[in-house]
C-alpha cells in the first residue's frame, strides 16, 4: 500500500491525480446519494416524488464536485441527508479545499526526498546514553555536542566511543527541503484555518439571518427545509463557487433579502478569484506578530528562483507577489463595475427586478454580477434577460478564475515572482503539440451537441437554439451554472403534456448530451492544466 502510494505521488502528474481525485468524489457521492431515499413531497408537488434516473443523480455528483451546479434535477427532491452529502461533495469540490489536499501530497513528497538527501558527516558515538534516530523530516536527533564540526552522537552497549562516517550528499539542498518543508506544512494550516474561519462564521451569521428575518425564515418553513442544513449548505456552496441552492427557485425567492445577499457576496470573491489576495493578506497578518521564518519565506518569495522550487508545485498559482494581488484585485472588482454599469443600465425596469426597491435593486444587480465569474447564484431568470447582458456573462464565465491585468510587460517576471525560463525554451513533446487551445474544445463540444440535438433544434428553436446551448456549454465549461432554463409557453408547437420544472436547460437534453456536458464540466474543472495548449497552431508565418 505504501509503495502504491509512493506511486502516486511521484509518478502521476498532477493533472491526472487531480482528475482521479474528482471522479473517486464523483462516483462515491454517486453511491451514497443513491442509497439515500428522497423526499417523500415538497412544496411544489405535494404528492410522491419519483426518484431521479441513475445519469441524472451521477450528473449531480459530477456537478457538485466539479463546483458546476448544472442541475437536471430539482434541488426540492433532495432529502435533508442527501443535501448533507451533496454538501460534504462541494466542500471537497470546492477550490480552497484542494489546494488544501494538493499541499498535503506536496508535504508526502517533500517528507519522503528529505529522508533520502544524507551528507558527509563525521559521528562519535559514546556507550553511555541513548542511540541516535531519525525524525520525520530525515534529521538526526541526538543530545551530543559537537565539535570542530564533528557531531557526537550517543549510543547504547558500547564499550569505546566509535567514529562512523555517513556518506551523503549536498548539506545546503537538505536545509532548502527542510525550509520548503516547513513552509508547505505552516501553509496546510493557514488554509485551513482560512477555511474554518470563513466557513464557520458564514454559518453562523445565516443561520442568524435565517432565524431572526421572518420573511426568510417564512421560505424555508413553507418548504419544509431545515435551517441548519440550508445555511451550512448555502455557505459552502457559495464558499466552492458552486452556486447549488436547496430551494427550486434558487436566489430568487431571496432576492429582496439584501442582507443575506450581503453576507454571500465576501463568500463568493473569497473562495475563489480573490483566494491568492485573501490568503497572502493572512500570511501579511501572521508575518506581522510571528517571525517564523517559514512566514517570511512566503512572503518574501525570491524573484531568483521559481515559486514551486521555493513553496512547492500547489502553490504556483496561488502563492503571489504583493503587486500581482493588487492587479488581481483591480481585475476582479474592475470586470464586476462593469457588469454592474450594464446590468443596472439595461435591467433596472425589467421584469426580473419588478416589485424590488432601489436599494433591493442596487445590492441585488451587485450580486448577480458578483456570481457570473463561478459561483452561479441568480436572482433573475436569465431567459428574460436582454442579449447584450448574456454576451457579456458568457465572456466572463469563460475567464479562469485568476485572471488579471499584468500591465508591465517587460518585467513580468518581478510581478508574479518567477523567472523560470527553461519552461519556453524546452522542447514541445508529440502531446504538447496536438493540444488544442481552450476555445477550440469549446467549439467542437458545441457542435457535437448541435449534432446530438438537431432534432430539437429545428422542432423546438425558442428554446433549443445556438445561443442557448452555448450558454450552456461555457456555464459547464467555467464551472459557474447559469442557465436559460427552458419553457413550454415558447415551445413553437405545443405540447400538452409539457409541464415546466425547475432545473437547468441541460435537464431537457437526451442522455448523450447530458453525458457530454458531464465531460465538459470535467474538462473545466481542470483546464488550468492546458491553458497554454493550443501553442503549436501559428496563424501567421510571421509567429514561426
Amino acid at each position: 500500500m505504501a509503495c502504491f502510494y509512493r506511486y502516486l505521488i511521484f509518478k502521476l502528474k498532477p493533472f491526472w491525480l487531480q482528475l482521479c481525485y474528482f471522479m473517486c468524489i464523483s462516483f462515491m457521492g454517486f453511491l451514497v446519494l443513491k442509497v439515500l431515499k428522497p423526499r417523500s413531497s415538497n412544496s411544489i408537488n405535494p404528492g410522491p416524488i419519483m426518484a431521479p434516473a441513475n445519469l441524472d443523480m451521477f450528473f449531480t455528483s459530477v456537478s457538485a464536485t466539479t463546483v458546476s451546479s448544472m442541475s437536471t434535477i430539482e434541488m426540492e427532491v433532495f432529502s435533508n441527508a442527501q443535501l448533507v452529502i451533496l454538501t460534504i461533495i462541494m466542500l471537497f469540490g470546492g477550490e480552497v479545499f484542494t489546494f488544501f489536499v494538493e499541499l498535503q501530497i506536496e508535504k508526502s513528497k517533500l517528507i519522503i526526498k528529505r529522508k533520502e538527501i544524507v551528507e558527509n558527516v563525521s559521528i562519535v558515538v559514546h556507550k553511555e546514553d541513548h542511540c541516535p534516530r531519525i525524525n520525520e523530516l530525515g534529521e538526526f536527533a541526538y543530545n551530543g555536542s559537537s565539535e570542530n564540526g564533528v557531531r557526537s552522537f550517543p549510543v547504547a552497549n558500547m564499550n569505546e566511543p566509535m567514529a562512523v562516517t555517513i556518506s551523503t550528499p549536498h548539506h545546503d539542498r537538505s536545509s532548502n527541503e527542510d525550509l520548503k518543508y516547513k513552509s508547505v506544512k505552516y501553509l496546510s494550516y493557514v488554509v485551513l484555518g482560512y477555511l474554518v474561519v470563513i466557513l464557520g462564521g458564514g454559518s453562523i451569521l445565516v443561520i442568524m439571518y435565517m432565524r431572526l428575518v421572518p420573511s426568510a425564515n417564512e421560505v424555508l418553513k413553507v418548504k419544509g427545509i431545515n435551517t441548519e442544513t440550508f445555511s451550512i449548505f448555502l455557505i459552502i456552496a457559495t464558499f466552492a463557487n458552486c452556486g447549488y441552492v436547496p430551494t427550486n427557485e434558487g436566489m430568487v425567492i431571496f432576492r429582496k433579502n439584501s442582507g443575506l445577499l450581503l453576507l454571500l457576496i465576501p463568500q463568493v470573491l473569497l473562495g475563489n478569484t480573490l483566494f491568492p489576495a485573501g490568503l497572502r493578506f493572512v500570511l501579511w497578518v501572521l508575518g506581522k506578530f510571528s517571525k517564523r521564518e517559514e512566514i517570511h519565506h512566503m512572503l518574501k518569495l525570491d524573484k531568483k528562483i521559481s515559486i514551486k522550487e521555493q513553496v512547492g508545485y500547489p502553490a504556483n498559482e496561488v502563492m503571489i507577489s504583493t503587486i500581482h494581488c493588487f492587479y488581481l484585485i483591480a481585475t476582479v472588482l474592475g470586470f464586476i463595475f462593469i457588469q454592474f454599469i450594464l446590468f443596472c443600465s439595461m435591467e433596472w425596469n425589467s421584469d426580473g427586478l419588478d416589485g424590488m426597491n432601489s436599494y433591493q435593486k442596487l445590492i441585488g444587480a451587485l450580486f448577480q454580477t458578483v456570481n457570473t465569474r463561478h459561483s452561479g447564484e441568480n436572482i433573475v431568470d436569465l431567459s428574460t434577460t436582454s442579449p447584450a447582458i448574456m454576451v457579456a456573462f458568457v465572456v466572463m464565465m469563460y475567464l479562469p478564475p485568476y485572471t488579471s491585468f499584468l500591465p508591465l510587460i517587460n518585467d513580468e517576471r518581478s510581478i508574479i515572482g518567477c523567472c523560470d525560463q527553461r519552461k519556453k525554451r524546452r522542447r514541445r513533446t508529440l502531446v504538447d503539440n496536438l493540444l488544442f487551445s481552450q476555445l477550440s474544445y469549446l467549439v467542437m463540444f458545441i457542435v457535437l451537441i448541435c449534432i446530438i440535438e438537431r432534432n430539437k433544434l429545428k422542432d423546438d428553436p425558442l428554446n433549443f437554439n445556438v445561443f442557448n446551448i452555448t450558454i450552456e456549454v461555457i456555464s459547464a465549461y467555467g464551472n459557474v451554472g447559469f442557465t436559460t432554463g427552458y419553457s413550454c409557453k415558447r415551445q413553437l408547437n405545443p405540447d400538452g403534456l409539457c409541464k415546466d420544472m425547475m432545473f437547468g436547460f441541460v435537464g431537457r437534453w437526451s442522455n448523450v448530451g447530458k453525458i457530454i456536458l458531464i465531460v465538459v464540466m470535467i474538462f473545466g474543472r481542470v483546464k488550468r492544466f492546458n491553458l497554454r495548449g493550443g501553442k503549436a497552431w501559428k496563424l501567421s508565418t510571421q509567429d514561426l
